[in-house]
């Protein structure tokens, strides 16, 4: 399984911007398609965003427009672009990878359909 590391959040005022970043170790960064995941306080984990190896994204619906997910593949990386903050984003943040091949476009949405989990990246938007 690849190792997972997240970094990047904080708090920040309603309105405001993040970077989250997560790097990718003990794997082969072309046979992941990787993910954003959310869980705030008592609430289910769920799908922020994900993006394919080859480039295709694909984004919830409280994500959409706000919210940009890339990769740096030379480096292993994966980022969350947050902007336009608001307090219901309240969360921690996990990366996540799916195994697969570097052919594959299909972003899922499930939490079980990926492998690996970061220690997770608190994000505390304040109104």
């Amino acid at each position: 399984q690849v190792h997972l590391v997240e970094s990047g959040g904080g708090l920040v005022q309603a309105g405001g911007s993040l970077r989250l970043s997560c790097a990718a170790s003990g794997g082969t960064f072309s046979s992941y398609t990787m993910g954003w995941f959310r869980q705030a306080p008592g609430k289910e984990r769920e799908f922020v965003a994900g993006s394919s190896w080859r480039g295709s994204t694909n984004y919830a619906n409280s994500a959409k427009g706000r919210f940009t997910i890339s990769r740096d593949n030379a480096k292993n990386t994966v980022y969350l672009q947050l902007n336009s903050l608001k307090p219901e984003d309240t969360a921690v943040y996990y990366c996540a990878a799916r195994r697969t091949d570097m052919y594959t476009i299909v972003v899922f949405t499930a939490t079980n359909a990926y492998d690996s989990w970061g220690q997770g990246t608190q994000v505390t938007v304040s109104s």
